[in-house]
C-alpha cells in the first residue's frame, strides 16, 4: 500500500525551535484538521450531554468512540446497518475508535490472556466473550471510524520487566495480525500502539518493530495510568525519537492543561481524555485562572462570566450564579453548559498552542499558562 492510498496522512508544517512541539495537518476522509489537537470522548457514540452541533460550534475536530462499549451496546453490526458510526451519531467529522483492549483489562472480570487474544466476562451481563486482534478490527471496520486502533494489552505500568517484555512483544505481533485483518485500508487508518511502560529498551523495540509495519500513525500507550507526570514526560522524551516525523503521534488519556503542554513539547500531535466532561458533571469548571467548583456557596451571587476569555455559548451567555443555581437544583442544563465550557477551554488551549508553535514561543507560552492557571500556587485545585 503506497502512501497515496492511505486513508489518513500527516503533514508536518513546523517544529518549535526551542522544543519538540509540532504543528501539522492530519488529512482524513472527513476533511483536513489542525494539530496538535484535543479530541472529545464520545464513549457511547455521544459526548456526554453535548450535541454534535454544539461540538462543531466550539471547534471540535476529531471525536472518539469506544469499541468495547459499542460492541456490547448497541452492537457493531447494528451500527453498520445504520450506515456506520458517522451517520448513526450524526457527526460528519473524523472519528477515532480504540480497540476495546483498555476496557477489557480495566472493566471486565475473569480475564484470560493468550497469544490468540483475551477471554473475559463483560461488565454488563457477565457473559463470556472473546476479543482478538482480528475481532477488534472487524468491529471497527463495521463502525467505519476514520482511525482505528490495534488490540494491545493494557499492562499495569509497574509490572516486572519480564512481564512487560512478553506483553509488549505480543502486542507487536497483534499489530501484525490486525494489519492483515484490516479490510478497509483506503477508508480507515490503523494506528499501532507503542508499549513498554518505563523501560527504555522495551519502548525502543516496540516502536521500531511497529514502525517497520509502515502504519499511518502511532499511539503511545500505557501512560497516564497512575505514574507521575515527571515519569510520563521522561518516557515520552525517549520514546518519540523512535517514531517517524511524517506520521501522526497520539497519546491516550491526557487532558490536564500542564500535561497537554508538556506532551506537545515532547512531540505529540493528538490527545483525548474524559477529564473535561467528567469533572464538568461534578460542577468543576476549567478557567484561565484555574479550576472553580461552581457548587461552592461563594458563587451564589456571582454575576460574572464563567471565563471572559472564552467565546463558547456557556461562557458568553451565563453567569457563575446561574450555573450555581442549575447544579444546586440538579437541572440537566448545568451538565450541558459546564461540559461545553470545559471542552471549549481545552480546544482553545490547543488553538493557542498551535499559534505559539508557529511563532516558536512554546517556552514562554508554557510559563504564561501555568502561571495563570495556578500550577505555581500552593494548595491550588487544578483539575
Amino acid at each position: 500500500m503506497t502512501k497515496a492510498t492511505q486513508a489518513v496522512t500527516y503533514e508536518l508544517l513546523h517544529v518549535d525551535k526551542h522544543t519538540g512541539a509540532r504543528r501539522g495537518i492530519i488529512h482524513t476522509p472527513h476533511g483536513d484538521w489542525q494539530t496538535p489537537m484535543f479530541m472529545p470522548v464520545g464513549t457511547q457514540a455521544t459526548v456526554k450531554s453535548v450535541q454534535p452541533r454544539e461540538l462543531k460550534e466550539i471547534g471540535a475536530q476529531f471525536i472518539l468512540g469506544n469499541t468495547y462499549h459499542l460492541w456490547l451496546r448497541p452492537g457493531d453490526e447494528l451500527i453498520a446497518a445504520a450506515g456506520g458510526l458517522h451517520k448513526f451519531m450524526d457527526w460528519n467529522g473524523p472519528i477515532l475508535t480504540d480497540s476495546g483492549g483498555f476496557q477489557v483489562f480495566s472493566l471486565a472480570d475473569s480475564r484470560s490472556i493468550s497469544e490468540k487474544g483475551v477471554t473475559f466476562k463483560n461488565n454488563i451481563d457477565g457473559s463470556t466473550m472473546f476479543l482478538s486482534p482480528e475481532v477488534a478490527i472487524k468491529i471497527q471496520n463495521n463502525l467505519g471510524s476514520d482511525v482505528i486502533m490495534q488490540l494491545d494489552e493494557a499492562a499495569p505500568y509497574f509490572e516486572s520487566f519480564d512481564y512487560l517484555k512478553e506483553s509488549s512483544e505480543r502486542s507487536v505481533r497483534w499489530a501484525e495480525r490486525a494489519l492483515k485483518a484490516h479490510k478497509n485500508k483506503d477508508k480507515q487508518a490503523l494506528f499501532g500502539i507503542v508499549q513498554g511502560a518505563g523501560f527504555y529498551d522495551l519502548r525502543k523495540n516496540s516502536a521500531k518493530n511497529l514502525v517497520s509495519l509502515d502504519l499511518p500513525g502511532y499511539a503511545i500507550g500505557g501512560l497516564s495510568v497512575g505514574e507521575s507526570k515527571k515519569e510520563m514526560n521522561r518516557v515520552l522524551d525517549f520514546t518519540t525519537q523512535w517514531l517517524p516525523t511524517n506520521k501522526a503521534r497520539y497519546l491516550m488519556g491526557v487532558g490536564a492543561p500542564d500535561s497537554l503542554i508538556d506532551c506537545v513539547n515532547a512531540g505529540i500531535d493528538m490527545f483525548d481524555c474524559v477529564l473535561p466532561t467528567r469533572i464538568a458533571r461534578k460542577g468543576s469548571l476549567m478557567t484561565r485562572f484555574g479550576r472553580i467548583v461552581i457548587t461552592n456557596h461563594k458563587y451564589k451571587n456571582d454575576f460574572s462570566q464563567l471565563d471572559p476569555d472564552l467565546d463558547d455559548y456557556a461562557s458568553t451567555h451565563f453567569t457563575k450564579a446561574y450555573l450555581h443555581h442549575l447544579f444546586n437544583t440538579h437541572e440537566l442544563l448545568g451538565y450541558n453548559l459546564a461540559s461545553i465550557h470545559n471542552l471549549r477551554f481545552l480546544l482553545k488551549l490547543m488553538e493557542d498552542m498551535r499559534q505559539a508553535i508557529e511563532n516558536d514561543q512554546m517556552v514562554d507560552f508554557r510559563k504564561k499558562v501555568l502561571d495563570e492557571y495556578g500550577y505555581n500556587r500552593p494548595n491550588a485545585r487544578l483539575f
